[in-house]
This record gives structure tokens, sequence and C-alpha cells, in this order.
């Protein structure tokens, strides 16, 4: 049992891994760049107006969520890929995909406790245990209950929303302070992640730890979880495979995103319309964009596809679906790059830098990585990253260098 070798990758899994990796920075760097609640509430923290308004909408409307969603399918259909390889050798996949897992949750933690707190790794890798014994059903049986799935933060949104009025209201201030920070907590923040490395990770972990389990039992197990059995689904169905007619992608794409965009930008309408008071916008307001960016992902999903059908191109497609190759050495590489030029051991902008500003950042590391993945690959078998993963995973070194 080997990696698959390069000749024998599906490439329109790998571009629109590639893609989903360049789109997922987006939003990242705002994590890097911002206090963290700017995130989910951009009245937060810093200038909202003119360019920087603009840049926010766009970015809320193309990318949030919907790259993060795309990466998640995926991840799902790589489970399917792997096993059923693996099964056809063997008989059994369990402890080649526990044993894979396992190694990448502890990428994870280091991930998330020592350089980026909003790491994806480690929700990842725990979800994985628990989809692991659904691969084998039917793709209908696999959407219908990886919707299914999806649907429960809402209906957890719901309860918070319904129970609100009820709420005491040092409970009510403890959830608006959240969402809305005071200018000393937003300056401690600020302080912290500016400071010296111990006081950055003792920030990280703090707030990774946060994610790891608060977020993840009402969000990520649901939301990554539910998305990675839509993903196997859809790999059984051809769908990312690029097998379907490009007229089946483009008629994908045009009812998704008909869909998808009003609906996003129905809520970015409300949100603004409500001031992003915390009693709407981090329940209801927040559903807009939850369901409209699945539609939308599925609409990007089925715009790539054609893409990777096209006969033109190949250069193009060829460096893309090499950054997603390696996807967990880019992924690493953003934190790395994001944590040096905001954080104390670097530069040190965390807080100074706008959202407009945040894009040309985005813009010169995609460039990077757009034309240092190709050329990494024609040397190496695999990313650096990818090549410890894969070590680990099978229990040998393996072959690093090209012959």
């Amino acid at each position: 049992m080997k990696p698959v070798e390069k000749t024998n990758r599906i490439q329109s899994i790998d571009l629109l891994r590639g893609i989903a990796i360049l789109g997922i920075l987006i939003m990242n760097i705002q994590s890097f760049a911002m206090p963290s609640a700017a995130y989910n509430n951009p009245l937060a923290y810093g200038d909202l107006t003119g360019l920087n308004k603009i840049t926010w909408i766009l970015s809320h409307l193309f990318a949030d969520q919907k790259f993060m969603s795309i990466f998640s399918i995926l991840f799902g259909a790589g489970i399917i890929l792997i096993t059923e390889k693996k099964e056809l050798l063997t008989g059994s996949s369990l402890k080649l995909h526990y044993t894979r897992n396992l190694i990448l949750l502890l990428i994870g933690l280091l991930h998330a406790h020592l350089i980026w707190y909003g790491d994806i790794l480690v929700a990842y890798a725990l979800c994985s245990f628990l989809v692991y014994p659904f691969r084998k059903l039917s793709p209908k049986k696999l959407l219908i209950t990886g919707l299914l799935i999806l649907s429960v933060p809402s209906m957890l949104n719901g309860l918070f929303q319904f129970s609100l009025p009820f709420m005491p209201a040092s409970e009510l201030q403890d959830l608006s302070i959240g969402w809305a920070p005071s200018s000393e907590l937003i300056e401690q923040e600020i302080t912290a992640f500016t400071g010296s490395l111990s006081h950055q990770i003792t920030q990280n972990s703090q707030n990774a730890l946060y994610l790891e389990t608060f977020v993840f039992m009402i969000l990520f197990l649901w939301r990554a979880g539910g998305l990675m059995l839509v993903g196997m689904a859809l790999y059984k169905l051809g769908i990312l495979s690029a097998v379907n007619s490009r007229s089946f992608y483009l008629k994908n794409a045009f009812y998704s995103l008909t869909i998808g965009f009003p609906i996003v930008i129905y809520g970015i309408y409300m949100n603004f319309t409500m001031n992003w008071d915390f009693q709407y916008s981090m329940f209801t307001g927040s559903q807009f964009n939850y369901w409209g960016s699945l539609f939308i992902a599925y609409g990007y999903i089925s715009l790539i596809m054609v893409f990777a059908k096209s006969e033109n191109y190949y250069t193009i497609k060829k460096r893309l679906a090499s950054i997603g190759q390696m996807a967990l050495t880019n992924y690493i590489l953003h934190s790395f790059l994001g944590a040096f030029i905001f954080f104390g051991i670097g530069f040190g902008l965390f807080g100074k830098i706008d959202r407009s500003l945040q894009l040309i950042i985005v813009s010169a590391i995609w460039v990077f990585q757009y034309l240092a993945s190709e050329k990494w690959l024609n040397y190496y078998k695999f990313g650096p990253l990818e090549w410890v993963w894969r070590s680990l995973t099978y229990g040998e070194k393996q072959p690093f260098l090209r012959s």
C-alpha cells in the first residue's frame, strides 16, 4: 500500500483543492490580521467604510464559508478514494484510515496551539473518525444524512434565539461582549499577539481550545461532518471527477448560484439593517450565509468542473492542481506567513492593516504559491508536510526526490 502516484491522481480533484486552498486565505487573512471578533462581526474592529466596506461585502459574498465548504466536501471524497483503494488490496481500511487521521489530528493540534488558532485540521480529523462508518452508504442516503447533519447548527441557533428573552441580563451581557468586545479586551488581544512568543502561544492556545471544544460541538462537528458525507456522495456520483457533460455542470452552476447569491445578499442587507445587533446577527442573521454558501460552493464546484474539462489553459490548470496536491503544506504555509507578517515574532502588524490592504497580501501569497508549487513538484514527489504525513501513515519512509 503506497500513496497515489502523480500520474494516477484525479486532476479535477486536485484542481478543486488548489482553488479552495487559495480561496480560504481570503477569509483566514482576517483572523491573522485582526482581533478574532472581527471575523463574524465586521463592526467589532477596524474601519468599515468606503473600500474596506466593499472588501468585506465582496469577501463575505464570494468567499466566506464557500471555499471551506469545498474543502470539507473534498475531504469526504478523499476518505472514499483512500479507503476504496486499501479495501481493494487488503479487504480492510480501518487501520489506515484511523492512523492517517490520528496523525492529521496531531499536526492540527501543533498548528492550532503553536502557530494559529484558526486551524481546521483538528475538526476534520475528529469528524473523519465519526463519518468513516457511513462511507458505504448509497449516494442518496449520504446526501440525505449529510443534509440532516448540516441542519443541526441551525436548530441550535433557533433554540438560542428563542431562549434570549428568558436569559438573565448578566448572561446576555456576556454574549454581547463576545460579539462586540470592549476596547480594553481588543487591546489585550492585540498586545498578546504582538508581544513575546510565549504571549502569542498562550493566546493562540486559549483561542484554539475554545474552537476545539465549544465551537466544535455547536458548529464544526455538524458543518464539516455533514459536508464530508455530501462529498462522499458527490464523488460516488462522479460529479467531482469531471465525468459528466459540460451542459450538466453549467446547468448545475446556474441554478445553484441563482439560489445561493440572493440568499447571502439578503443576509448582508438584513445584518446591516439591524446594525449587526448580536441578538439578531449572531443567530438568525448568520443563517443566510450558512445555507446560501452551500449553494454557492456547489456552483463553484460545477464551474471548476467545466474548467477542468476544457482543453485550454493547460498550464494554469497544472499549476492550480499542483497547489492542491500540496494542500497541507500550502495551508500551513499560510499560517507561517500570517504569523510572521502580523504577530510579534515578525513584523507585528496585527490590528494595523485594513481589510482592503489585507487582500494585497493575499494576492502576493497566491502568486508565490501559484509559481512555486509546480516547481517544487518537478523535483519532489510530495510537498514536505505531505511527505511527513504519508511516511508516518504508511509506517515507512516514502521516496521524496523525483528520479
